[in-house]
């Protein structure tokens, strides 16, 4: 006797559910994309919550095309050490010396400018040498010597505080040539027939943007060549619409009052020059190699001793050029420049996402640490909030970045 067994096929889906189970494999999937890229994505979205917050609480003063411009001319020193201080930490390093060592070269540039009347242009090249060598020879101790980063750039934060006192004599000099001021508080100059807005700078907000799309869009389909994980295209369009949209309100915004700082053209080159080289380049690998695991960094052939020296040494250039920066924005060179600095560099670059481990950061990452620290900083102050309750705010920030951040990598590793 034979048995007749048919296969039952799946009942058909009632009305409407089809599209709700599509619609929430969707939702699933941005939201499996956001958890994944939640350490790229979460200190972004932070940042706008809390540009949101402030501009409630000061009734839109935050957002006004003047302040953002101060925003952007009194952050500039600071972004531009986070930068060099992600590389440090990525390498698996720290430098507490660049507060000091930023002193030391605004020290050097009033001596050259101020004193012995030395052209402008060739004392920056000076005052950059300078750095450059300073942050070799604590690069060399580090690296060659074996002495660990903490000792050695401690020290130099007692040397270099010391040396600016001498050269200075206790005294604050300036004021500073023309040409140096224009770097630290210049804009761009008006071309074009008057629109009520500035014409070079929409010019570069709309080419920025058509860059950044490309440069995306570039990235992704590189990483599918090569079978890697990418967000859904829901979410990576999300993504450039508000990278399009950030970048858009800041083009309106400067151009409706003087237009691009001369400042924030030179943080945009070492942004796109520095994420070219830690995506792209050989030695940016090897930072993140010799962070991540330096035994295997070892053993694949990476020297680490030359890439340490290196990122110092490029450290030290950079604390130069803040100083340089720092200087020429308040017109003079004082004993008392640079405090704190080297801690808020070290607060922006965790809060942008670097490990205490080594090896993982983006230098976007920290450019988006310091506005964080700067956009609470300037609300702050707006709202009439007391410096001692700042301190204690922004001490509650840093912890919660980087408690967040252990919280992440033990979420994913589970």
């Amino acid at each position: 006797m034979s048995t007749d067994v048919t296969a039952k096929s799946p009942a058909p889906a009632p009305p409407g559910k089809s599209g709700g189970a599509a619609g929430g494999g969707l939702l699933a999937l941005v939201m499996d994309g956001m958890r994944r890229n939640m350490r790229q994505y979460g200190m972004l979205i932070a940042l706008g919550l809390i540009v949101a917050l402030f501009a409630v609480w000061t009734d839109g003063d935050l957002l006004l095309p003047r302040n953002v411009s101060n925003l952007v001319l009194q952050n500039s020193y600071i972004l531009i050490l986070a930068m060099g201080m992600m590389l440090v930490i990525i390498a698996g390093h720290i430098d507490l010396s660049v507060g000091s060592l930023t002193a030391f070269i605004g020290s050097m540039a009033a001596v050259f400018m101020v004193r012995n009347d030395l052209p402008w242009p060739v004392a920056v090249i000076l005052c950059l040498a300078v750095g450059a060598l300073a942050g070799a020879i604590q690069g060399f101790f580090i690296a060659y010597g074996g002495i660990p980063s903490f000792i050695v750039t401690l020290a130099g934060m007692l040397i270099w505080r010391g040396l600016t006192e001498i050269f200075l004599e206790g005294q604050t000099l300036g004021p500073f040539p023309r040409g140096l001021q224009k770097m630290a508080n210049g804009f761009l100059p008006e071309v074009g027939p008057n629109t009520n807005y500035h014409n070079l700078t929409l010019l570069l907000g709309f080419a920025l943007i058509a860059f950044v799309v490309f440069q995306e869009v570039r990235d992704r389909r590189r990483q599918q060549q090569f079978s890697l994980d990418v967000p859904p295209t829901s979410l990576f369009l999300l993504k450039l619409v508000a990278l399009g949209a950030a970048i858009l309100t800041l083009t309106m915004l400067l151009a409706s009052y003087k237009g691009t700082p001369i400042v924030l053209l030179v943080l945009g080159v070492l942004l796109v020059g520095f994420g070219y080289v830690m995506r792209n380049a050989i030695i940016g690998r090897h930072i993140y190699a010799i962070g991540g695991n330096l035994p295997a960094a070892k053993l694949s052939g990476v020297k680490d001793k030359k890439v340490t020296f290196l990122v110092f040494l490029n450290m030290g250039m950079l604390a130069a050029l803040a100083g340089l920066v720092f200087a020429a924005r308040f017109n003079a060179a004082s004993p008392k420049a640079g405090l704190n600095f080297e801690l808020e560099a070290i607060a922006a670059s965790f809060i942008g996402g670097a490990s205490m481990s080594g090896g993982v950061g983006t230098v976007l990452g920290a450019i988006i640490g310091g506005l964080v620290l700067g956009v609470l900083n300037n609300g702050m102050n707006l709202v009439g909030i007391g410096t001692d309750w700042q301190q204690v705010i922004k001490g509650m920030v840093l912890l919660a970045a980087v408690g967040f951040d252990v919280w992440n990598k033990r979420k994913v590793g589970s």
